[in-house]
């Protein structure tokens, strides 16, 4: 429950007779297994909230005490029926939320019921189970609604006859239904500004004509076609999601909107005129045949006209991601001067050029990710290009170098991604015999760089200053086999201000890396690499995260709690390595260890004569056998002998005792004959 509290306002929660909290007009009777109102909660009483109850039925007497309600909510319970005097005395009621209940089967009495609300401005009726036929009769009456959700219901089909009388509607939830057809429903809704009819089974949109509509999503349908009405007139529309449909092109828009965010994400849109195996579709078109009632239309449009005529100067955000574009038409971006962020990955895109004085000044994220890009191109002068850049996503193509200086205007950039392309970073030893240097990435310099991922690279052994002048903060190596086969003495301009760096397999052997140096070091990936020995080196770093995953360790060090790195780490991989269950004193040390999370610690493991046991319930017979194994020798021996010496000991005091007397008497007789003096 959110209670907006003012200035100076002390409350405190009581409660009811009937088991519900209250504060100040606020009543919550949540998940109280109440069949019925209670009817003993105060009588000023404005939100009274009953989520997930068992009531059947609101009856013309349930609302009687609360004559100054304004916000009622009962979804998820078992309503079935509101009698038509239910809301006589709450006639104020302004919000009422009837979600998740069951009133499709008296749907008439109820919408009786709702008639007497002449203040009600929002209402939710979903996952009711209702038809278009039940809607329209429940919101008959309520004209003053401004705010409708029947969502999750069973509407198939809409036409004008459905939300004739809601001419204040500004808000309007379909999603989750049925509906396949839609036959001007909202032509008179004349303040509509958010329609959602996502996660239906709309074909196509055409004619679109809402002028008034600020955000419309149609996102999860079946759509192939959206073509917006020919019309000069002004649309108001902001947001426009299309994604996970099944379009085929880009969407003929108003010609004069405001749009600033269109999201075409997962559908199978190409661009036509120019196709991969030569052949040109400029000239082709489609006539669309529009029958309605006894009227007939055919409209023609050039689906492969790549020529926006929509005024796109105000669009920000793009997402053509998941399709099927493998090159932008000339000047397709130009007409987006508004431009912040673009997505195009998962496409097919093979070229991506970049210029001085391009559209895309103002693009401050771009993600190429995961295309066929072999080749960047730019044209690098002394202009700017991508100068408020700060995100570029180039993981997962096959680039094998960058255009020479394409950072050098990039004032901004912060985060580059280039994981998983052939690439090598600058500066590259001469080869002999070769006049030039293979090709490479120079990210030297760039001070703004803070995100820099290189994972998957294939990264020969480095050398040099790859990252002299910057000052990365992120750094993923992972996934190259060979980037460590000397020392990390190329990353030594990186020891100030490293925070996060991976070296996940990188066949990283124990005696290789010194990390000391890295006094930055917060978080250190040191999974799936060959680590027989825990680096000493780690011991002085202030890390508050290690991952030791996937190695080849048998234990940590044992007094890892008296060094800097113990004092300081808050969360540590270990799962995955072959521990000794006979060396396993580090792991109760790490148990005791004050603020430290071992995230990964039920999968955690040891060995014991080929056998994998859990470390935190070793069998008693395997502790006894340890304990064997790694007791002291001397200390061993001495054991073993101490019962042989006091068996001889006791057998040698038995046997004199025994033999006493006998003893003495024959000691006596042989000593018995006195001396002279």
């Amino acid at each position: 429950l959110a209670v907006g509290w003012g200035s100076g306002v002390i409350a405190a929660w009581a409660t009811s007779p009937g088991g519900c909290e209250l504060v100040q007009s606020t009543a919550d009777c949540t998940g109280r297994w109440l069949s019925s109102i209670p009817g003993n909660l105060q009588g000023d009483t404005e939100e009274l909230l009953l989520d997930d109850n068992t009531i059947q039925v609101l009856g013309n007497a349930s609302l009687l005490s609360y004559h100054q309600l304004r916000h009622l909510s009962v979804p998820k319970n078992r309503l079935e029926l509101i009698e038509p005097g239910t809301f006589l005395s709450s006639q104020g009621l302004h919000v009422l939320s009837l979600a998740d209940n069951l009133l499709f089967t008296n749907y008439s009495l109820t919408a009786a019921a709702l008639s007497a609300l002449p203040a009600l401005r929002k209402l939710d009726l979903a996952g009711n189970r209702l038809t278009e036929d039940m809607v329209s009769v429940l919101v008959w009456n309520l004209s003053s609604l401004e705010s409708l959700s029947v969502a999750r219901n069973i509407i198939m089909r809409l036409d004008l006859s459905v939300f004739t009388n809601l001419t204040q509607l500004l808000e309007l939830n379909l999603e989750k239904n049925y509906i396949f057809e839609i036959d001007q429903a909202f032509e008179g809704l004349q303040r509509l500004q958010r329609l959602n009819i996502a996660y239906n089974y709309l074909p196509c949109v055409v004619e679109f004509g809402l002028t008034q509509l600020r955000v419309l999503n149609v996102s999860n349908n079946v759509i192939e076609w959206f073509l917006a009405l020919e019309s000069d007139d002004l649309f108001e529309l902001e947001v426009l999601d299309l994604s996970h449909n099944r379009l085929l092109f880009f969407p003929v828009l108003p010609r004069q909107s405001k749009l600033h965010s269109l999201l075409l994400k997962d559908n199978e849109m190409s661009f036509y005129q120019r196709l991969p195996n030569g052949t040109s579709l400029a000239n082709v078109t489609v006539q669309f045949l529009l029958i309605d009632g006894n009227s007939t239309n055919v409209t023609t449009v050039s689906l492969w006209d790549e020529i926006c005529h929509s005024n796109l100067s105000s669009l920000r955000l793009l997402d053509m991601s998941q399709n099927q574009v493998w090159y932008l038409p000339e000047g397709f971006l130009a007409q987006m001067p508004s431009l912040t962020h673009l997505k195009l990955n998962q496409n097919c895109l093979e070229t991506f050029n970049l210029s001085e004085g391009d559209p895309l000044a103002m693009l401050m994220e771009l993600d190429l990710s995961q295309n066929q890009l072999a080749e960047l191109g730019a044209d690098v002068g002394a202009g700017d290009v991508l100068p408020n850049l700060q995100l570029f996503n180039l993981s997962t193509n096959r680039l094998r170098a960058l255009p020479p200086g394409v950072f050098t205007y990039t004032r901004k950039i912060t985060t580059v991604d280039l994981s998983r392309n052939r690439v090598d970073l600058c500066p590259q030893p001469a080869i002999v015999g070769e006049a030039e240097s293979p090709p490479c990435v120079d990210i030297r310099g760039v001070k703004t760089l803070t995100h820099l991922s290189l994972a998957g690279c294939d990264l020969q052994g480095l050398g040099g200053h790859p990252f002299q002048g910057t000052s990365l903060m992120h750094l993923d190596l992972s996934d190259n086999h060979q980037a460590l086969s000397g020392d990390l003495g190329w990353l030594q301009d990186l020891t100030l201000t490293l925070q996060v760096l991976s070296l996940r397999n990188t066949s990283l052997s124990s005696a290789v890396v010194d990390f000391s140096a890295f006094n930055s070091l917060v978080r250190l990936d040191l999974s799936g690499n060959s680590l027989t020995v825990f680096p000493t080196s780690l011991g002085v770093l202030k890390l508050r995260s290690l991952d030791l995953r996937d190695n080849c360790l048998p234990a940590l060090p044992p007094d890892m709690a008296q060094t800097v790195l113990g004092k300081t780490l808050e969360e540590v991989y270990l799962s995955r390595n072959p521990y000794n269950c006979c060396t396993l004193g580090w792991w109760d040390v790490l148990q005791q260890m004050e603020g430290l999370h071992v995230p990964d610690g039920q999968e955690v493991t040891c060995s014991y004569a080929s056998r994998t046991l859990n470390p935190r319930a070793l069998p008693e017979p395997v502790l006894w056998s340890c304990r064997w194994q790694t007791a002291d020798l001397a200390l061993l021996y001495l054991v073993l002998a101490l019962p042989t010496c006091l068996t001889l000991l006791v057998a040698f005091a038995v046997i004199f005792l025994t033999l006493k007397q006998k003893l003495l008497k024959m000691v006596k007789s042989q000593c018995g004959v006195s001396s002279p003096y």
